[in-house]
């Protein structure tokens, strides 16, 4: 198998670049700065800047004291010209001499990663005023989206992981706990099953898993609460998983398992309608038309899905006005659900990646009610 990390990412985002009339990329630290160099540098004050230009070497400007962190990336191996700059130095100044050489002539267009920091984008600017500015998502969230087999192996043994601790639940899961105690038995977890960190830890109960974003608090689990575990962590490679899973401890409402039924034919119907060329708001919308003929459409609030990969939520979206077309490589979630104010609330995700024949769930554990 190839390695994971190859020079053809950079060679995509140059040619990405040209394609769009980009002189040049701008990547600061972040998910686009390790899927290009394999580098997870520190969000530091201190300057650190990809430069990735349509035409000839990459550079990057480092600060001296971050050597050794980029030594021990695949940096080197990448054929990339790290510029390091001493304490007392302009870093700005060096990326405009860094570009000078390499981008003859103005005005450049250039595009900065979308999460550059504000003051880095002003600062940028500053230095080079005759510069035109965009983002860089165009070009780098296209190439990230269309993930290779090597990424799909990554993503498979994350959701791998994250299964294997939602098949533990009965271990921490029932009442006179916590959800708070609940959430941290389950972060720890999360590491012992290989994840190398924990992203986020959702445990709702009873009425908390009425609001889709529920942080674990002080509250009590009792016995027939229906209950909402949204869990993810990271691979030591940068590659995250997300899954959710509805438990109830002991017999929840009625009206709780009418409509778990219902988020459970709708995950369904939204991942039979995965296949290359249609839109990522179909998707969205064969799951919200079987949510909606329930009776149960004003209680369904979030989109559908989201992309993941180095990133937790990163493109393609499934939402209605996402009129992207799927194609092979595209992972993303599939969590339908409905969130009945002050009661309770269900929602079932799977990680899901879209192939030549249709849909392959990355999450293989039962999406039935599971009742402890």
């Amino acid at each position: 198998m190839a390695p994971l990390l190859t020079t053809v990412r950079l060679e995509s985002a140059a040619a990405g670049a040209r394609a769009a009339g980009i002189d040049a990329l701008l990547v600061t630290p972040g998910a686009d700065l390790r899927y290009l160099t394999g580098y997870e540098a520190l969000p530091l004050e201190r300057l650190i800047c990809l430069i990735v230009p349509a035409e000839g070497p990459v550079g990057l400007v480092v600060p001296e004291l971050e050597l050794p962190a980029v030594r021990d990336s695949p940096v080197s191996q990448l054929g990339i010209n790290v510029i390091a700059w001493p304490e007392t130095a302009d870093p700005y100044d060096l990326v405009r001499h860094v570009l000078g050489e390499s981008l003859p002539g103005a005005p450049n267009r250039l595009a900065v990663t979308n999460q550059m920091p504000a003051e880095q984008v002003l600062s940028l600017r500053e230095v080079l005023n005759k510069a035109k500015f965009g983002l860089a998502g165009d070009v780098l969230h296209t190439l990230r989206s269309r993930k290779s087999t090597e990424e799909v192996a990554e993503l498979t043994a994350a959701a791998s992981a994250i299964d294997r601790v939602h098949e533990r639940m009965a271990e921490w899961l029932y009442p006179g706990r916590t959800e708070r105690e609940v959430a941290r038995d389950i972060g720890n977890a999360i590491i012992d099953e290989g994840q190398a960190s924990v992203d986020f830890v959702i445990v709702a109960s009873g009425p908390g898993s009425a609001a889709p974003h529920h942080l674990p608090d002080s509250r009590v689990i009792c016995s027939g609460d229906p209950v909402v575990v949204d869990i993810g962590g990271q691979t030591s490679s940068g590659y995250h998983s997300d899954s959710t899973r509805c438990y109830a401890v002991g017999q929840p409402p009625s009206l709780f398992v009418e409509y778990h039924q219902v988020v459970y034919a709708a995950q369904q119907a939204g991942v039979a309608a995965i296949r290359p060329g249609v839109t990522a708001e179909s998707i969205d919308a064969a799951c919200r038309e079987v949510i909606t003929q329930a009776g149960y459409g004003k209680y369904f609030p979030h989109r559908t899905g989201h992309g993941i990969g180095m990133q937790i939520h990163e493109q393609p979206y499934l939402v209605a006005g996402n009129q992207l077309l799927l194609e092979p490589g595209m992972v993303f979630s599939v969590e339908p659900g409905i969130y009945l104010p002050s009661a309770h609330g269900a929602r079932i995700e799977d990680i899901v990646v879209c192939n030549e024949s249709g849909a392959q769930r990355l999450n293989t554990v039962p999406r039935r009610l599971v009742y402890l």
